[in-house]
Formats: structure tokens, sequence, C-alpha cells
């Protein structure tokens, strides 16, 4: 039995509210930028740990996201970044979860439990149907390598973490479930996910064992505005990795 695709009935879709435009200014640390609103100096939340050094350049306009808490440090959260040839790049880290938790809720699956405890490791979904089991976990990809091609990378910082849930997720195929490394590609015109080598070889070796011992690789191409992202396809691409 293979894992099913596709985008289901209802259309997987994030629209932000509370949105205000900005300005980048510089990163403080991986958590917090300065950024300008209404050319005023504000403070918002990096809601992605990646270095996004491509993305997060002086000048470039932003999208932020109004806090809904009067005590926090941030006034904003950072949405999203303009990019000359990618237009909007969604960086919230949160984004890729909820819109695959959207997906699979649109399936016919009997069970679909977010956070599953297996072995060492935490995977992003669990879900079961028809008596076989399904575990999922989720990547988000904002890192272009070629916009002729349709391709992005990953990581765009070294993740041992991504490490070991592939190596987990392999050890689940070899006890029957059926297991996916979905990546939630948070930019437009991308359509593929390639592993970063040059940042992180490591991860490359483990997807490549991963997908030898039956995990099933996917790509969800995903439409980015200012405010909103939705995916719009996936693409199966396991044969890359076990040729």
């Amino acid at each position: 039995m293979i894992f099913t695709y596709g985008v289901g009935g209802l259309e997987a879709m994030i629209q932000y509210k509370n949105t205000v435009p900005g300005i980048f200014v510089r990163r403080l640390n991986r958590f917090v930028a300065e950024v300008l609103v209404d050319g005023k100096t504000e403070q918002a939340h990096v809601k992605n740990t990646g270095r996004l050094q491509e993305l997060l350049v002086p000048r470039a306009e932003l999208t932020l996201q109004k806090a809904s808490a009067s005590n926090r440090k941030t006034a904003y959260d950072l949405i999203s970044v303009y990019k000359p040839g990618l237009k909007w790049v969604n960086i919230d880290s949160l984004a890729p979860n909820e819109l695959m938790k959207q997906q699979l809720m649109s399936l016919n699956y009997d069970v679909v439990k977010p956070e599953y405890a297996y072995g060492d490791s935490r995977f992003d979904f669990y879900m079961e149907a028809g008596g076989e089991k399904y575990l999922t976990e989720v990547k988000g990809c904002t890192l272009a390598a070629d916009l002729e091609h349709g391709i992005g990378l990953f990581p765009d910082a070294p993740t041992e973490r991504g490490v070991k849930h592939l190596e987990e997720l392999a050890a689940a195929a070899k006890e029957a479930y059926h297991c996916q490394i979905a990546f939630v590609i948070q930019m437009n015109g991308i359509h593929k996910v390639y592993p970063n080598d040059d940042t992180q070889p490591e991860f490359r070796q483990a997807l490549v064992r991963a997908a030898k011992a039956g995990v099933q690789v996917a790509y969800y191409g995903c439409h980015v505005e200012a405010d909103s992202i939705r995916i719009t396809g996936v693409i199966g691409d396991t044969g890359r990795y076990t040729g």
C-alpha cells in the first residue's frame, strides 16, 4: 500500500489577519529583527530560526502581523518577505504544519493526530486508515536555488534534528508504517526541494537511506501572497533517491 497523495477536497490555506507592511532593517538575533513600520523603528519576532540570509536584506519589504498579547517584548510577528523573482516568501515556521494539518484532515484518514511520539523522536503527524498506520514529518523550505527549473534547497542551516527524524522514519518504515517526509515550499515558482549539500551533506545521506527503507518524499507547492499561503499541488519524488 502506498502513501495517499493529493490536495484533497478542501483547500489548505492560511489567511493572516491584522497585518501591516514594514521594512527590514537588521536582525538583532535569531528571534528578533529591527523593522520600520510607518517610518518608526519597531522590533518584530522572527518566526523562523533559519539563516534567511538571502531574504532578510536591508530595505526588504515585509508583512508583519500585530501581536495580540500586550505584554510581549515585540509588537509584531514577521510573516513574509518580498524577494524579486520569487515575489512573496512566507517565513512563518508554523505555517507548514498548519497547512499539512488541513491537508491531511481533508483526506480519508480515520485518525489524524499531531505530535506523535515514536522511538526517540516526535513526528508532526500520525494517521490511520483501514487499519494501516502512517507517519508524516513536515519540513518548510524557504531557500530557492534555481528559479528557472523551480528548485529549492533544504536545509538552509544544519539540522541534526532533521537527520534524526529521517533515521527514525526509516526505522518506522521497516516496521510497516507508511512514512512520508513532506517538504512544504513557502515560495512561488518552486516545485521541488533537493538536499543542500553545501550546508549539510549528512541530510542527503540520511534522506537516501530513508527513501531506500521505504520513506516517501513529497514536495507540496504553494502560492504565497503578502498575507496568505495555500497549497496548490504535490509531487512525489522518492525515485530520485532510490534509483
